[in-house]
């Protein structure tokens, strides 16, 4: 079917039937640090009235925070655990590095479309090396069965200890398996739920160690699988290695999750032994699912309903779905449609069609237009070339820019709502929360975003850092098994 930009049009990634939009909810608004005309046009003011629902303000995100904590409790709770949008699970993992582990060990990081293996060796004096390759991972693989997608991985990791000549050594290796997983132990995980594009049948509620283990040893490699940890126990673990006080692990990428340290008498869900070791241990939020409950319904917009609506998985990954990158992109075009619609942009191109194809506007876009400076829009007129839009005009370069300041201040803002509520659930005075992930890491503004949110959520005295964790799925996979051997 051909798309048409036209108002009275329909399209089959968008609407089914055009109708005006509904009467917006909340009219605060706020001013973004976007150039504008001296003087605003009446084009411009519709744009900016359409967009106010993405606009949060202080009211709100103490709001997302409060329940966001109370989201946390009901997670480690067991009365209230099952029911819960954030689980909370226990990651079996109490002892943080102390810098002074040593040995050979394996990673394998799974969490998107590619996969890395990863050969460490860490020596005295943190002395740190390291091999990696990247594996893709095909839709049909993401898509098709359980066994096909482990034995694709067992096929790379053989290629990738023969070829550096690894396949005579006992190697314990870390997995780093980024979806929700329910852990029975240290190297047990039931899958709870695929997200990020994944369908493969036959893994949910299945040990995917086990699974994992079972196509290692059809193909004879001698590698002994012994912790399955989040990417964001991987971020945390890889940042305490250097960091004494890091306490929280986040991940703003693909997906969203994040993990932190927690009292052990808190994890009410923790069925282990609780009379010998560290009194703590290393949660897995799983908080992308927050919102499931709808508990963020009072800040979800339409644009945000649509996106949910032609995901995978309706319903859920609320949070997620307003943060993170495998959704940002896809949640501007639907802005971008609405405003093509009403007439206010792109009225002198011939051909807006690219915009009408879902998840066409990438969320890399919006790091790009972002990344010009104040007035400028070269990047932002890169990125219209690439969607078929030429000789765009400043009015409508302006406005493009200004809607995505809109989705990634709002995802900024709610990243640090859910920073917050941890960092109050810890009550430590002094934190340092590890990140990854291509948002945090190439957004120009993300960051500073979240540092300011965060110091007026918890006040100018409270000291804290955000510092950006160096390959914490990978080199984080290692340590965990680094800290085991050397234990």
């Amino acid at each position: 079917m051909s798309s048409t930009s036209s108002p009275t049009g329909s399209h089959p990634n968008y609407h089914n039937t055009w109708q005006k939009p509904a009467p917006l909810k909340r009219m605060q608004s706020m001013t973004l640090q976007s150039y504008q005309p001296k003087i605003i046009s009446e084009t411009r003011r519709k744009i900016e009235d359409l967009c106010r629902d993405l606009i949060v303000n202080n009211d709100h995100i103490h709001v997302v925070e409060r329940r966001m904590r109370k989201a946390i409790n009901e997670g480690l709770s067991k009365k209230y655990h099952e029911t819960s949008s954030v689980k909370c699970f226990p990651t079996y993992v109490r002892l943080l590095p102390t810098g002074k582990e040593t040995g050979r060990f394996l990673a394998l990081d799974l969490g998107g479309t590619n996969f890395r293996v990863l050969v460490v060796d860490i020596g005295e004096n943190q002395q740190f090396e390291m091999d990696s390759q990247v594996f893709p991972i095909p839709n049909s693989i993401m898509i098709g069965t359980g066994e096909g997608l482990f034995d694709h991985i067992a096929d790379c990791c053989k290629k990738f200890v023969y070829d550096r000549k690894l396949e005579d050594q006992v190697l314990p290796m870390g997995f780093t398996f980024s979806f929700a997983t329910q852990q029975e132990g240290l190297a047990k995980g039931r899958l709870f739920k695929w997200s990020k594009g994944f369908k493969c049948s036959d893994v949910e509620d299945e040990d995917v160690v086990q699974l994992l283990k079972t196509a290692l040893d059809k193909k004879k490699l001698k590698i002994d699988v012994c912790a399955i940890l989040n990417d964001t126990t991987g971020c945390l673990m890889s940042c305490a290695w250097k960091e004494s006080n890091c306490r929280i692990g986040l991940i703003i990428g693909t997906g969203t999750n994040a993990c932190y340290l927690e009292d052990l008498e808190n994890v009410e869900t923790f069925d282990g032994d609780r009379d010998e070791g560290p009194k703590h241990m290393i949660v897995n939020t799983e908080w992308g699912n927050f919102g499931s409950c709808s508990e963020l319904d009072f800040i979800r917009t339409k644009w945000d309903e649509a996106v949910d609506a032609g995901s995978i998985n309706p319903g859920q990954q609320i949070f997620e779905k307003m943060i993170s990158g495998m959704y940002m992109g896809e949640l501007t075009r639907q802005v971008l449609v609405d405003m093509i619609w009403e007439g206010l942009m792109f009225k002198e191109q011939a051909n807006t069609d690219l915009l009408f194809e879902w998840g066409r506007f990438y969320t890399r876009y919006l790091s790009e237009i972002e990344s010009d400076p104040v007035g400028s829009y070269q990047r932002a007129k890169e990125v219209c070339i690439e969607l078929g839009l030429e000789n765009v005009c400043e009015e409508d370069l302006s406005a493009l820019r200004y809607i995505c300041e809109c989705v990634s201040r709002r995802a900024g803002f709610m990243a640090s709502a859910g920073i917050t509520a941890l960092l109050k659930k810890m009550d430590y005075r002094d934190v340092v929360v590890a990140i990854d992930g291509s948002v945090f890491r190439y957004h120009p503004h993300f960051s500073n975003i979240m540092k300011s949110r965060i110091s007026q959520l918890m006040g100018v005295d409270y000291k804290f850092d955000l510092m950006m964790s160096t390959d914490g799925s990978g080199r984080g996979a290692a340590l965990v098994a680094a800290v085991l051997t050397n234990e």
